[in-house]
């Protein structure tokens, strides 16, 4: 399996930490929370409802990343290390991503993200 299919798996285990450190950065979450966690994530603030709003982006954006490694994985014309190169490089984005949006850099978390998007794009556009 190529470096680009393994980011795959990477940007989906992405969320799930950050709802990790939403949880455990509220200081009270509990069992009793987990039978709706959605309903207590959705009451956070502060760097826990960051950490929360980084997590369903990351949702948001998996699906576009997945297939464009996909996409270029099945047509082929980039070079492998191009395509991991580029897996590599969203996967950095997505961890500065959720690093800008925990320390509350508004802008420089959107420049980041834009970076991802571009990325994103470069998948395609390497394999036309």
């Amino acid at each position: 399996m190529t470096v680009a299919l393994w980011c795959i798996l990477i940007a989906l285990i992405l969320p799930p930490l950050c709802a990790l450190i939403a949880k455990l950065a509220s200081g009270r979450f509990g069992l009793k929370h987990n039978h709706d966690p959605r309903a207590f994530l959705d009451t956070l603030s502060g760097l826990p409802r960051r950490a929360h709003s980084a997590q369903q982006n990351g949702y948001e954006a998996f699906p576009a990343f997945a297939a464009a490694v996909l996409v270029a994985d099945i047509v082929g014309n980039a070079e492998q290390v191009t395509q991991d190169v580029l897996g590599v490089m969203y996967i950095t984005s997505r961890l500065l991503y959720i690093i800008c949006y925990l320390a509350d850099w508004a802008a420089l978390r959107s420049l980041v993200w834009f970076a991802g998007l571009a990325i994103i794009v470069a998948f395609f556009v390497v394999s036309a």
